[in-house]
């Protein structure tokens, strides 16, 4: 399974989202240094979890859903939105 097969299948347990869309954005960092150590990702995820939590609280919670897969991501943007946000 790959990394981005690996982060779709663990935001989905996690959260059972209305939608959820993973970006494998490696190909736009090729060359850069840190590049090498992992794989760079978008995700736009929607679910009842980030209702009434903060920025910081939603962006909390995908991390640490993530966590175990941490070391084979080196970059990972979040848009994380409650539904009816989008």
């Amino acid at each position: 399974m790959s990394l981005y097969e690996e982060i779709e299948n663990t935001l989905q347990r996690a959260f059972t989202p209305d939608e959820l869309e993973v970006t494998d954005d490696s190909r736009q960092h090729a060359g850069h240094a840190g590049a090498r150590s992992g794989g760079h990702f978008s995700v736009l995820i929607v679910a009842e979890a980030f209702r009434g939590r903060s920025l910081l609280e939603r962006h909390r919670l995908v991390y640490d859903a993530l966590s175990p897969l941490k070391s084979g991501i080196h970059a990972l943007s979040v848009r994380a939105l409650a539904p009816g946000e989008i």
